[in-house]
């Protein structure tokens, strides 16, 4: 389920244990962005679940050409554990796609991390 998230909201997530997660839409050309989503999880495996089944959704939008990265990132299980890696030592993991018009940035920030 995606939900609206306001600053708030990711401030009281920060200090409440959770993992912050969301993904954005940059359009070239534009001064503002386009928010896909953002999730709160209780562990490092549910925020990467929910960066993959983000992936996909953004991928699904996508050219093939354009789709590709993702796609491949989807299943790399060594860059899965990679993030998860990541996410349990604290430091927060970004995965960024694009196409000729939009930069797609997908981020997990663990509890006390600065984004």
């Amino acid at each position: 389920m995606l939900t609206s998230t306001t600053p708030e909201d990711l401030a009281a997530a920060w200090q409440d244990g959770t993992y912050r997660c969301w993904a954005t839409a940059y359009p070239l050309h534009e001064t503002s962005s386009i928010p896909l989503g953002s999730h709160k999880a209780t562990s490092p495996r549910l925020a990467l679940r929910w960066l993959r089944e983000r992936t996909r959704n953004v991928t699904d939008q996508l050219d093939m050409a354009y789709a590709q990265p993702g796609r491949y990132w989807l299943r790399d299980e060594t860059e899965h554990e990679q993030a998860l890696t990541y996410l349990t030592a604290g430091t927060a993991y970004q995965l960024t796609l694009h196409d000729e018009h939009t930069r797609y940035v997908l981020v997990a920030c663990p509890p006390g991390a600065t984004s």
